[in-house]
């Protein structure tokens, strides 16, 4: 009796040994990640060795997840490999490492208790863009996007964008995957830029949901400045200064122009200049300015010579003219005036000035009538020596002329036929002997602008 109670005992605790869950248990796979914006699902690699007795075995847990596959068959001694998906219910505020407990079912109901640890990011977080330096003088460069996590993302609608460029692109990121895109670029779009740190925005659609990272691309420094000088014009000189700033940074330019006393009187300046500063005979002129990039400064500087050169022919003109009338010996000047007659004729009194600078000897006056008109013979001062009426002349005779004496010869002419307009007398001329030698001197013309008398227009 007390063999067959002890054979039972001893077969009631064999049997639950022989009968209880007996696992081998390795995870195969790594660097399980869940993507936060994109709740997706983690796939863990496990190989399963059934060290006991064939059955079925049941995956589950308590903690809103849903396990994939949920029952298997294992035979005795048999290994398998189990790709267990794991997918959130719910979303999940939690970031960084996440373990989870799960269990494992038999078919007798015995069950054990495994973890499994993953890591929940942000999208930011797991992908990187990015890229190389831009340099003002190149027109390419290379942008990139890194998978940094060992997650397959699929196909991708990318669209890439910075104050540089702007391109749509379209692929497949897999597992720790880097995808490289050469672009173009037209420096035109980023002449204006200063060299820094700019953002490159990603805008992507990954299995149908918006979501968005950011990079930055850094433009490096690059000091261009550009002079180019033009001069050109004769009496009109004009010099043209511009600087083009082609780089990525704002230059300090100094630009200083020299002038002479002389010509800084007839120089214009666009735009004037911040400083002037004299030296001696000599004038600065300085220009100091920040050229952003992009931007051209353009210094006109205009020289005007007409200016003086007309200066200059006209004094030498005066002192011509006063050379001239200071070598003249003997100056005629000729006027003329309106006289009132009695009769209404058109009357004119005509007036000689001869004056004898230098003493001079046997003196010819001759002066000539214009035509439609007579003269009338009565004279103030000197009465001519003789009047040619056939050839319309008079003529004055004087043996001498002292220097400094003055006649005044004075006739009246008039027409019976009224003159309207502008009415011209002829010059008068001198000839004369000065030490032995004959000149000549002449008058300058003498006009008389008439004009209708009330009378003849009230007939």
């Amino acid at each position: 009796m007390k063999k067959i109670i002890l054979i039972s005992l001893l077969i009631l605790l064999i049997i639950p040994t022989i009968l209880a869950i007996n696992l081998e248990i390795e995870k195969k796979s790594t660097g399980e990640v869940l993507i936060a914006e994109l709740n997706n699902r983690i796939v863990f690699d496990l190989e399963i060795t059934n060290l006991g007795i064939s059955s079925d075995f049941e995956f589950f847990n308590f903690l809103g997840f849903l396990l994939s596959p949920e029952k298997v068959h294992i035979k005795k001694g048999e290994t398998k490999e189990i790709p267990l998906e794991i997918i959130p219910l719910n979303s999940i505020s939690e970031r960084g490492f996440y373990t989870i407990t799960y269990y494992i079912k038999a078919s007798d109901s015995s069950e054990i208790a495994e973890t499994l640890t993953f890591k929940i990011i942000d999208l930011q977080d797991a992908l990187l863009i990015g890229s190389q330096n831009i340099d003002p003088e190149l027109n390419s460069i290379n942008i990139f996007i890194k998978n940094r996590e060992n997650f397959d993302f699929g196909k991708i609608d990318i669209n890439f964008s910075s104050p540089f460029f702007n391109i749509e692109k379209s692929f497949s990121l897999g597992p720790e995957e880097t995808k490289e895109f050469p672009i173009q670029l037209n420096s035109k779009d980023f002449k204006e830029l200063v060299a820094g740190f700019y953002t490159l925005t990603a805008k992507m659609n990954i299995g149908g949901k918006e979501v968005e990272v950011e990079g930055t691309i850094n433009f490096v420094e690059k000091n261009i400045l550009t002079t180019t000088k033009k001069d050109f014009g004769f009496l009109i000189t004009t010099k043209i200064i511009e600087k083009k700033n082609t780089g990525n940074t704002i230059e300090q330019s100094e630009t200083v122009i020299k002038k002479n006393i002389i010509s800084r009187l007839f120089t214009s300046f666009n735009p004037e200049p911040g400083i002037v500063e004299r030296d001696g005979t000599t004038i600065y002129y300085t220009w100091d300015e920040k050229i952003m990039p992009g931007e051209t400064l353009e210094i006109v500087v205009k020289t005007n010579w007409l200016f003086p050169f007309l200066i200059i022919l006209f004094v030498i003109f005066i002192v011509v003219l006063t050379k001239k009338y200071n070598e003249t010996t003997l100056v005629l000047k000729k006027k003329v005036s309106f006289v009132k007659s009695k009769g209404g004729e058109f009357a004119l009194k005509v007036s000689v000035l001869v004056n004898a600078k230098k003493y001079v000897e046997r003196v010819n006056v001759v002066d000539k009538l214009p035509p439609l008109v007579e003269i009338y013979e009565r004279f103030g001062g000197d009465h001519p020596s003789k009047i040619d009426k056939k050839n319309r002349r008079m003529e004055w005779n004087f043996e001498k002329l002292e220097p400094g004496e003055m006649r005044v010869l004075s006739y009246i002419i008039y027409s019976k036929i009224g003159v309207i307009g502008k009415f011209a007398l002829p010059t008068a001329t001198a000839i004369y002997e000065k030490e032995g030698e004959i000149h000549e001197s002449e008058s300058n013309r003498a006009f008389f602008i008439a004009e209708q008398r009330k009378k003849d227009i009230e007939e």
